[in-house]
């Protein structure tokens, strides 16, 4: 039913003597009946919202704490009360402290005490974890009765056995160990395999898709070795889990894939909604597998470099025409599992071999295929950066779409799209990248008065913008310049290669789930190509940038004199990467404050930050020192800084806090170097540790589990600071353990261990 026939609802039931008359009376009744019908579909909506507030699938976030109620559910105290709905965040954080999933499951599960699964459920339904749960007594070393033999019970390692022995540590071991007397959640040196010991093992990377996109090679090695990753370097494969694989094994889970693992379930692994692919174009002058043959002499090494070249210069495209090149499926007969760590292995003529540790492909040499794609899975924290995850779409009413892709209908390229918009000069215009692929082209936009232009990823796509030295006198970022009340928006993309430069009068500029890679590229290890250059630009650029949910790397903001206000600059929930504590995250060139008004809200700052003021920093992390000019302005709460900063007014900040302390106990010591060396002690411990700080890593900007407790539930809400906050990792620990509590076994400790 239409909005005009909604609204027309009770007078259509009129008889049609009344409507004609009314319309010769224009329309009098019917303007009256539309007013007492929306007021009707008002009262009708309330009504049906009341009905499905009786049930725990259809009821509104706000009933879900007066359902638990009514079937015994007890909240937990440390993650605090749940509130009014007001913000995006407190919804997030109200759903993970009264989960739907949780209460709608209750009565189920206290009938299911004391089962394994449950425990592996709960770790779901109230933490959104995947887990796998084990009982230690069955792994503990006994001598067993010769006339009762149990042949599923550990037994000793056998050291000829390669996979067993990399399941050693982990959540499918079944080599027997001996009795750990140590309680299994002991805050200090948890101990393992004891009797009454369970282990709830929890994968909290997740494992992001993918798909056919163009692999990088590796040419200063060899034209036959190539990489996952586009922008060359390690990247492990993750596991598509397979959730109907029985029984729970490695295949079952998001962790990483090691190479016995490989091995042994290749198959399983490899393969078209699998885990990864491989789809080569082989050209004529390839080997044929029939014959052994080849139509054409293959090309000297020197050749297929130049050809390579050539060919990186332009977008990798699909294939053409049938007759041209076929896009076709490695065969998982011809895959082998290797340690490509140095390139030195061969493989054989017609074989590809596969190092899923550093996400590397190697061909047989002299032989390799015009072009690959592969498809695979990634591993991160959360949905940040370009990446393909579901991304909520922010989008004027009216605009004009350009498509880019590979489609029928679609631009085959950006610049092709570009250019129909500028002949177009529409006042709005959204174009759209529909598919996954690497698009190196040069990019000029300039932005007429007025307009508003949007380049942003198709949902659960990234494409890679790459920008390569296309000229030798002139600077080859992305560039783009507007006039007065204009607006630009990059919304899930990953460009790497150059900087983004944005210059002119726009009105606003807003980055959204975009990556700017650090360092503008990686190495094979994952180090910056060049380290010390910015990702971000900002000539003169109006009054707004906004970035939100964005990995990029330094961002420069200079001067301009004719300014009478400072550059607005508002970043949350993102990573601003200087690629070290030493260079500067957000500043002038030269070390000079940035002209520069700053918001910064849960963010992680690797580098130094000089701006103009601060007006709000809170539940962020930075690990470079801030100069603030105007210190006297601003705010900077609950957050972790470097000691001897020049900030504005901090509250509930570390290491503050620590000093403060410190401070009162240690009054009556009189040696001051004694006092000073132990406020410097504390000061390093509250220091935030990372399990990496290179952007490539599966874990980039996670913190580490050594890391204070100061920092992983220190911000406003008892959640950890940094650009993973919103994550709510302290409660949603703290919900799992109590509910363990009470659904292990008496006699039983149930243990939480971490895989990721």
């Amino acid at each position: 039913m239409t909005a005009d026939q909604d609204s027309d609802r009770l007078f259509n039931l009129l008889p049609a003597i009344y409507r004609q008359r009314d319309a010769e009376e224009q329309g009098q009744l019917q303007a009256l009946l539309r007013v007492i019908n929306e007021q009707m579909n008002i009262v009708e909506a309330d009504i049906t919202q009341l009905y499905n507030n009786w049930f725990i699938e259809t009821c509104q976030d706000w009933v879900i704490p007066y359902i638990g109620d009514l079937v015994g559910y007890q909240s937990v105290s440390e993650i605090g009360e749940t509130g009014a709905t007001l913000t995006a965040e407190e919804q997030v954080q109200n759903k993970i402290t009264i989960s739907r999933r949780e209460v709608g499951n209750i009565i189920h599960n206290r009938r299911r005490k004391g089962t394994l699964s449950l425990l592996e459920q709960l770790a779901l339904d109230v933490a959104n974890w995947p887990a796998h749960a084990v009982e230690f007594f069955k792994l503990l070393a006994a001598t067993q009765n010769i006339s009762a033999r149990q042949l599923e019970r550990g037994r000793i390692v056998d050291i000829r056995d390669n996979a067993a022995l990399a399941h050693l540590g982990g959540p499918f071991v079944r080599e027997a160990h001996t009795a750990d007397i140590r309680h299994i959640v002991s805050p200090y040196t948890p101990g393992r395999y004891n009797l009454p010991s369970v282990g709830l093992f929890i994968w909290r990377l997740q494992a992001y898709p993918i798909t056919c996109t163009p692999a990088y090679c590796v040419e200063e090695v060899n034209p036959s070795c190539y990489t996952f990753s586009v922008l060359g370097n390690a990247s492990q494969l993750y596991t598509h889990p397979q959730t109907s694989h029985q029984p729970a094994d490695e295949l079952s889970f998001p962790g990483p894939i090691g190479r016995y693992a490989l091995r042994k379930h290749l198959n399983a692994y490899f393969g078209v909604d699998k885990s990864f692919s491989i789809w080569t174009i082989e050209g004529q002058e390839r080997l044929s597998p029939e014959s052994g043959t080849s139509s054409q002499a293959a090309p000297a090494q020197g050749e297929q470099s130049s050809q390579r070249r050539r060919r990186a210069r332009s977008t990798p495209e699909a294939p053409r025409s049938e007759e041209q090149a076929k896009l076709e499926l490695v065969a998982w007969q011809r895959i082998v599992v290797a340690d490509l760590s140095e390139w030195r292995y061969r493989p054989r003529r017609y074989q590809v071999a596969v190092d899923p540790v550093l996400g590397r492909i190697m061909f047989p040499t002299g032989h390799p295929p015009d072009e690959v794609y592969v498809s695979y899975y990634y591993g991160f924290s959360a949905d940040m950066g370009g990446g393909a995850y579901h991304q909520p779409i922010v989008q004027p009413s009216s605009f004009t779409f350009y498509p880019v892709g590979k489609h029928e209908g679609d631009y085959p390229t950006l610049q092709d799209a570009l250019n129909a918009w500028k002949q177009a000069k529409p006042p709005t215009a959204i174009i759209e990248i529909t598919d996954d692929r690497v698009y190196t082209e040069q990019i000029n936009i300039s932005l007429a008065q007025g307009q508003y232009l949007t380049i942003r990823a198709a949902d659960r796509k990234r494409p890679v913008i790459r920008l390569i030295d296309w000229q030798e006198n002139r600077s080859d970022a992305l560039r783009v310049r507007g006039e007065e009340r204009s607006r630009f928006t990059l919304d899930g993309l990953l460009i790497t290669g150059r900087s983004v430069q944005i210059r002119g009068e726009l009105t606003g500029v807003h980055l959204r789930h975009c990556t700017l890679v650090p360092g503008w590229g990686l190495q094979h290890d994952c180090e910056p190509r060049r380290p010390a250059e910015p990702c971000l630009e900002l000539f003169h650029c109006g009054e707004c940038v906004t970035i939100e949910h964005c990995i990029t790397g330094a961002i420069l903001a200079y001067e301009n004199e004719a300014q009478n206000d400072p550059l607005r600059i508002t970043i949350s929930d993102s990573i601003v990467d200087a690629t070290s504590t030493e260079r500067n995250a957000l500043s002038q060139p030269v070390d000079r404050w940035a002209y520069a008004s700053v918001n910064i809200l849960r963010c992680t700052v690797f580098g130094q930050v000089r701006v103009h003021a601060i007006q709000l920093a809170e539940n962020s992390i930075f690990t470079g020192r801030i100069a603030v000019a105007r210190h006297q302005q601003g705010c900077m709460r609950f957050c972790s800084i470097i000691h001897g900063s020049r900030t504005p007014r901090r509250f509930h900040c570390q290491p503050d806090l620590t000093i403060q302390a410190l401070e009162k106990q240690e009054q009556h010591v009189q040696d001051k170097r004694a006092r000073e060396a132990y406020i410097h002690q504390a000061i390093d411990s509250v220091r935030p540790r990372f399990n990496s700080v290179r952007y490539g890593n599966a874990a980039y900007c996670q913190l580490a589990p050594n890391c204070a407790s100061e920092i992983t539930s220190g911000a406003d809400d008892q959640a950890e600071m940094g650009v993973f906050h919103d994550l709510f990792q302290p409660q949603r620990e703290a919900n799992l353990r109590t509910r363990l509590d009470e659904y292990t076994p008496a006699g039983m400790e149930t243990g939480i261990i971490y895989m990721s």
